[in-house]
């Protein structure tokens, strides 16, 4: 278990220093699956790095889907608490404790 643990985190922290961010994407408005995240980073679930996180969890995606890692939910956009320095995305599964949601489409605050 800790091996799992020290091996996620390292992948996290190579993931989020190695994945270029982007800034385009639909208004956040536009966000119908759930609340609006703010991710370290994301990627596709075809990355090397990000295919081993979602192998450990024991989450099987298609190559093409856009996931994000360590995320947390914007609550007030154009707030203090509602900006996002990182990778503000809409994600259609947030249910894995913020290590990871899926399904993400970046947004524009």
């Amino acid at each position: 278990m800790q091996f799992k643990l020290a091996t996620l985190t390292l992948a996290l922290a190579t993931l989020a220093a190695a994945t270029p961010t982007r800034r385009t994407g639909e208004p956040a408005g536009d966000c119908t699956t759930g609340p609006i995240q703010c991710c370290t980073s994301t990627s596709t679930s075809a990355d090397p790095v990000t295919a081993a996180i979602l192998g450990l969890l024991g989450i099987v995606l298609p190559a093409d889907v856009l996931v994000g890692l360590t995320c947390s939910p914007i609550t007030v956009v154009g707030a203090g608490n509602g900006e996002c320095s990182a990778n503000p995305v809409c994600c259609s599964d947030n249910s894995n404790g913020g290590l990871i949601s899926i399904g993400c489409v970046p947004v524009s605050l």
